[in-house]
């Protein structure tokens, strides 16, 4: 029988105008400190946020969306944020920022294998 464990997750999202503060869903991160997991899944659907708005610069959306799957790998070319504990990235990921890139607060549930609560997440948070 799998032990049930504890997990960290935040959405990811695109708030093409943070005073409107519509967004669209393209990822999430999970976060497990018992199976030592930081790990996020980016989905992009240009399409969606183009109707949302038309105007959105997409290659720096990209750029920073890239960045966040780098940062929860750690290692050098995460730089600083990469030689910090798992939970310490987590929690610099999760902070709230007033960008185009924004995540959720954090929620917590509990998982037999915290990857594949990532990929729940994603086809019921992200994927249409």
């Amino acid at each position: 029988m799998p032990v049930r464990s504890a997990f960290e997750y935040a959405i990811v999202r695109v708030v093409p105008d943070i005073v409107r503060e519509e967004h669209v869903n393209v990822g999430a991160i999970v976060f497990s400190a018992s199976s030592d997991l930081l790990r996020a899944a980016i989905e992009l659907d240009e399409a969606r946020l183009l109707a949302l708005a038309p105007d959105v610069d997409l290659a720096l959306v990209r750029e920073h969306l890239a960045a966040i799957p780098i940062v929860c790998a750690g290692g050098p070319s995460a730089g600083v944020m990469g030689t910090l504990p798992l939970r310490e990235r987590f929690a610099w990921l999760v902070s709230p920022r007033n960008n185009v890139i924004q995540l959720s607060a954090p929620h917590a549930g509990v998982c037999d294998d915290p990857n594949t609560a990532l990929e729940r997440l994603m086809k019921t948070m992200v994927r249409r």
